[in-house]
């Protein structure tokens, strides 16, 4: 299976940080909305489970029982520059970059040494990368709305204005001004979840940081 941010970028990564101060247990659009103004750029590490629900039929086809299985968590660390410039690394289980200069997208797996490249393009535009990597203009692609608190998490629904889309529904959880999770249900009964942790907002970053060098010896895909 493809990581999940390739799918992002395919459909169209992840990252989140710090933002300006607020009142504690604001409104999950209004934090939302000035970590966006106030973040042009962050890094940080994450975490990402799959979750999958099936229904195992019992005595007919109208009787059913939910099975859900969750993924071994997958880990690794993210650092972006809006509009359209990451770097998502995974380091555990398996070692791959995903790597967008704002014009292309590399995907990078180390462990055969093989590079995939394509064109950024428009898809980022409806797509779950487009709420951290892309540019302010949230409101075009996505209809957003206040989804209640959990645990001490406010979150907001934001739903893809596009039918060009494999992700129905999207979840953002804001504590304090930042994004704390993501939960992106897609139309195969998968949710992913991913969290964030370590976020340094706005941090300087080298004027090359997201130039993408081809490894030494690796095979090269372009679509």
């Amino acid at each position: 299976m493809l990581p999940l941010i390739y799918r992002f970028t395919r459909f169209a990564v992840t990252a989140v940080v710090l933002a300006a101060p607020l009142a504690l247990h604001a409104a999950a659009l209004d934090q939302f909305k000035s970590f966006v103004a106030g973040t042009q750029s962050a890094k940080g590490e994450f975490s990402q489970r799959l979750v999958r629900s099936d229904s195992v039929g019992k005595g007919g086809a109208a009787a059913t029982a939910p099975s859900v299985k969750v993924s071994t968590p997958s880990t690794g660390t993210f650092v972006f520059a809006r509009p359209g410039k990451f770097i998502w690394t995974y380091l555990k289980p398996y070692d791959q970059v995903l790597q967008a200069d704002g014009e292309n997208l590399f995907i990078y797996d180390k462990d055969l040494n093989q590079v995939t490249a394509r064109k950024l393009g428009d898809a980022i535009g409806s797509s779950p990368a487009a709420i951290l990597f892309g540019s302010n203009d949230l409101d075009k692609n996505f209809t957003l709305k206040e989804a209640g608190t959990r645990e001490g998490i406010e979150w907001l629904d934001a739903r893809p204005k596009s039918k060009d889309t494999t992700f129905e529904h999207i979840g953002i959880g804001l504590r304090d001004g930042v994004p704390v999770a993501m939960e992106l249900r897609d139309t195969f009964g998968q949710t992913s979840i991913l969290t964030f942790t370590r976020f340094e907002r706005n941090p300087v970053l080298a004027a090359d940081q997201f130039k993408f060098v081809i490894p030494k010896g690796a095979d090269v895909n372009r679509q």
